[in-house]
């Protein structure tokens, strides 16, 4: 669960190249693309580009390197040449990368092209509430600080955070304990310690926070069929406070809380 200093400095460079992946993606228009092929340039850009592994692809029996999650898909889509990508979509990618055998985890919520107000909405509002979680940590606080800051923001701003998925802790494996709930009570659950590392990863449903699997047996979606978005980033406890180690360049991490 603890990780040595340099366990985590290689796990901060499986970060910075998960990170660059995202940057990568940055740059590319979404929009006319299936889900497939971006499947298939995000493997291209980890195996040959950055000389790593893309951690998910056979973990669990699931053959591709992402989850591609589009509107109302709340997380586990799974890439397809018949699925294309349409303008005012939102489309959350997670994405994994091992590099010397440790695994980073990350994900980001796309807007693309032109985005109808209330779906930008979502979101931000996800975007935020991760930020809110990861302000949250720090040696002395507990677990549950993490998640009861999610669902709070999440709530006041009219929405639902998804119980049935969760971030973990994460090193050699891409999950081990502990489970980091998106809800919680403050002062509850574990109590965090310098060197741990895990994801922060809510997931928040523009209505019910209610879920379906559909028949693949992989692809989650919100039940009412309303939008959802999700913000991943694979953080580590330090010292004084907290290092988002897939932080990317256009990103700034928050203050953490005081105790």
């Amino acid at each position: 669960m603890v990780k040595t200093p340099d366990e985590i400095a290689l796990m901060r460079q499986s970060g910075r190249l998960l990170a660059s992946v995202f940057e990568m993606l940055d740059r590319v228009d979404l929009a006319g693309r299936s889900t497939m092929a971006v499947n298939d340039l995000v493997e291209r850009f980890i195996t040959h580009d950055l000389a790593s592994r893309p951690a998910s692809k056979g973990q669990y029996g699931f053959a591709y390197v992402l989850n591609c999650s589009i509107n109302d898909v709340v997380c586990h889509g799974v890439p397809d040449n018949d699925v294309v990508i349409r303008d005012g979509d939102i489309i959350n990618l997670d994405i994994t990368l091992e590099k010397n055998g440790y695994i980073a985890d990350s994900s980001k919520t796309y807007l693309v092209g032109d985005v109808a107000p209330a779906a930008r909405r979502i979101v931000q509002i996800a975007q935020n509430a991760m930020w809110r979680g990861i302000g949250e940590v720090r040696p002395g606080a507990h677990l549950g600080d993490i998640g009861f800051a999610i669902e709070r923001y999440a709530r006041r701003n009219g929405c639902s955070v998804v119980r049935e998925y969760c971030g973990h802790g994460i090193g050699r494996e891409m999950h081990e304990e502990p489970q980091v709930l998106n809800f919680g009570h403050r002062g509850q659950a574990v109590q965090l310690r310098e060197g741990m590392v895990f994801t922060i990863e809510p997931m928040v449903n523009q209505g019910s926070r209610r879920v379906v699997t559909r028949d693949d047996g992989w692809t989650v979606a919100t039940k009412d069929g309303k939008l959802s978005a999700q913000f991943e980033h694979t953080v580590a406890v330090t010292r004084d406070g907290v290092e988002v180690l897939t932080l990317r360049k256009d990103e700034t991490p928050p203050v953490a809380r005081a105790a």
